[in-house]
């Protein structure tokens, strides 16, 4: 789910948190929540890219300074609320020997994230709908998880990362993102899950959190 480029409104913020918390805390039940989430980004995606800062460095910063932070060489690589697909070719570009996957809830976002891959014989970058709370992957599936901007299922993430596997939790915007969770929140939920390492930073008006699943999990 990318991040807009406008400052956004007191209320979205409030209501945006909330669903971030709710999903933090009680995951189960994101189902309540989920649906008008995603119907809500299917009525934005139209014109998304040209409305908001999606691709752009700044909206990209704290995701790119996550990765230099782990220093990932990651296999294969999973984008949650990946949206129009811009962090997911950023991922692309970062590591052109890793498949991508990305995925987000709103259908509308994964048609527009397609159109902008074309002929990709090998299938390395690839889009499909699905719910974060549950994915459509096997355990252990990926080297790298990453997102911007969207709550965040920790089991989930845990569940579909090798050991000693890599997540980075990125906002554009810092805590005036509406979909953000309290740093303090995410490093309490990340180690309940098993991860380690975990660092955190700042860049551009960004923030995010970087952390590693324990080797043995």
């Amino acid at each position: 789910m990318p991040g807009n480029n406008q400052s956004p409104d007191r209320k979205t913020v409030i209501v945006g948190k909330a669903i971030c918390r709710l999903a933090a805390v009680a995951p189960w039940a994101w189902p309540l929540v989920g649906s008008s989430v995603g119907r809500f980004f299917d009525r934005a995606a139209a014109g998304w890219d040209e409305r908001t800062s999606a691709g752009s460095a700044s909206h990209l910063a704290a995701l790119a300074a996550g990765l230099d932070a782990l220093q990932a060489k990651p296999e294969r690589v999973l984008d949650l609320g990946c949206g129009t697909g811009a962090g997911s070719l950023f991922l692309a570009r970062e590591f052109p020997t890793a498949s991508i996957r990305g995925v987000d809830i709103s259908e509308s976002m994964i048609g527009q994230a397609r159109g902008k891959i074309g002929l990709d014989p090998e299938g390395r970058v690839s889009f499909r709908v699905g719910d974060a709370s549950s994915l459509p992957f096997a355990d252990d599936s990926f080297d790298l998880v990453t997102q911007v901007n969207m709550p965040v299922f920790f089991r989930e993430i845990a569940r579909v990362l090798r050991p000693g596997g890599g997540v980075i939790l990125a906002t554009s915007h810092g805590d005036h993102t509406p979909f953000s969770t309290p740093e303090r929140l995410v490093r309490r939920k990340l180690t309940s899950q098993g991860f380690a390492a975990i660092g955190s930073g700042a860049a551009g008006e960004g923030t995010w959190i970087s952390a590693r699943l324990d080797e043995s999990r």
